[in-house]
């Protein structure tokens, strides 16, 4: 199961990117990839193919009204089923013995 961070907005937009990242958010959340969205990217959970899928899917709607795009990919793979979104905060939490902003 993969673990996959991403960041992906134009660089030719000015300053206020949100129509962009946004169109890329509705293509996440209508992929059936779980992912939790953070102020600086998204992470997505998943097979390898299913997950860079999505990513590509963004790249190819941004790309077509964009002359020049900025992404920042970094990839967790660990051997094991789904739910790591979740358990990683819970066992950090577990050891504070306490909640988290998330």
């Amino acid at each position: 199961m993969v673990l996959l961070e991403f960041s992906m907005s134009p660089m030719d937009k000015g300053e206020s990117v949100s129509i962009y990242v946004s169109r890329s958010l509705k293509i996440i959340s209508e992929s059936g990839v779980d992912y939790r969205l953070n102020p600086m990217g998204t992470v997505l959970e998943g097979e390898w193919d299913e997950v860079m899928s999505v990513v590509k899917k963004c790249y190819e709607t941004m790309r077509s009204d964009c002359k020049r795009i900025t992404c920042s990919v970094k990839i967790d793979y660990r051997e094991g089923g789904k739910g790591r979104l979740a358990s990683k905060m819970a066992s950090v939490e577990d050891k504070l013995g306490r909640k988290l902003k998330t």
